[in-house]
């Protein structure tokens, strides 16, 4: 054995005493990252099940319109074939076809609006929220000055 060579009783003891690293400090920063770490992936899957939650009463919503500007339509197209059907046999009186035809503008401005509802609520079914959270953040570009 060569004499400059430590025994390894000798090592521990002079790692754990002289070295600042191996003190409680670390086992300290250790734990808190991992608390750190452990709340981050709480407060993105947190996020992850709001979302969902928005996006299921997004589509319920979207449905519900959906069957109602269907209904509407086909209220509307009924609208219209009475409204012909009653111009062309009452000819010469036009208040009947006229309250028809108002009740058919009325359908279609209402099937309009729900269009507009569901085109505002389809945002919701892509997780915008989660997304933007799990985007890396951009690195800051270091100064290019010159010395």
């Amino acid at each position: 054995m060569k004499p400059n060579t430590k025994k390894p009783e000798a090592l521990g003891q002079t790692a754990s005493h002289d070295d600042p690293l191996n003190g409680g400090g670390v086992l300290q920063n250790v734990q808190a990252l991992l608390a750190e770490l452990r709340a981050l992936g709480h407060g993105h899957l947190l996020l992850a099940v709001l979302e969902a939650q928005r996006a299921v009463q997004s589509i319920v919503t979207m449905i519900i319109a959906g069957v109602m500007v269907a209904l509407l339509l086909v209220g509307a197209w009924l609208g219209l074939m009475v409204a012909g059907v009653l111009g062309l046999v009452e000819y010469g009186i036009m208040a009947t076809s006229s309250a028809t035809l108002l009740a058919v503008g009325f359908n279609l401005l209402l099937a309009l609006i729900l269009c507009v509802v569901i085109m505002r609520k389809k945002r919701y079914l892509k997780f915008p929220s989660t997304l933007r959270s799990l985007k890396p953040m951009p690195l800051k570009p270091q100064d290019a000055r010159k010395p």
